[in-house]
């Protein structure tokens, strides 16, 4: 099953994380995708951050599809900005990247329910007590899960 990381910042992912599916509360900015191409997530979520002035928050999709790298964010008004477990509990997909669609992401797609199905465990919730375990972190707030 593919490993679910939930981080508040993009940045706390690092190359331990390859393969990853990776739930941010990140916008969807170049900077944070210069953090996701160097962590090789399967796929990143981000969010649109309202997408900005010349789609600034966008930026991520074609950045990382052009390194192989599949991303989609939700829609600013769907989840809150920073708060990647809000990502995952009320994210609604709202742009993709062509990666991510061959994944079968979709715009208008609950995050949970693209998570749920990536992970292989369709039917199952990944947001509240399963979405919560995944993202446990050490109590020094490194992002790192615990058991």
């Amino acid at each position: 099953m593919t490993m679910l990381r939930v981080v508040d910042s993009i940045t706390e992912l690092g190359t331990q994380d390859a393969g990853c599916l990776a739930v941010s509360g990140s916008h969807g900015g170049i900077s944070s995708a210069r953090y996701a191409l160097a962590a090789r997530p399967r796929l990143s979520v981000f969010n649109d951050a309202g997408v900005g002035k010349d789609e600034a928050g966008l930026a991520a999709l074609p950045f990382l599809q052009s390194h192989g790298l599949a991303a989609c964010t939700v829609a600013h008004s769907s989840a809150r900005i920073g708060e990647a477990q809000s990502t995952l509990d009320e994210g609604i997909v709202s742009h993709v990247n062509a990666l991510a669609q061959a994944l079968g992401v979709s715009v208008g797609e609950p995050c949970e329910i693209l998570i749920s199905r990536l992970k292989g465990c369709a039917g199952q919730e990944v947001g509240g007590a399963l979405g919560a375990a995944a993202s446990r972190r050490s109590p020094e707030g490194g992002g790192q899960p615990r058991s």
